[in-house]
């Protein structure tokens, strides 16, 4: 019963986690792959700034997940 929550709960949690990751904008572009850009300094703010947290949050909890449903088995 507990290993069935814990799978399903990280099913949804890799789901938004990658909803998330998809939705950020890429700041530097193609420009810094060839080693240009970087020149400027970039701040997040607003939304792209909650996605930024929601996705460091979400990777620790899908971590969590992933270890505890180790544990179990």
């Amino acid at each position: 019963m507990l290993k069935t929550i814990i799978e399903i709960s990280q099913i949804i949690i890799s789901v938004i986690l990658i909803t998330v990751v998809l939705l950020q904008q890429r700041g530097s572009g193609s420009s810094a792959i060839m080693g240009g850009g970087g020149a400027s300094y970039y701040t997040k703010r607003g939304f792209e700034k909650v996605l930024y947290i929601l996705t460091i949050i979400l990777g620790a909890l899908f971590l969590v997940t992933a270890l505890v449903n180790i544990a179990i088995h």
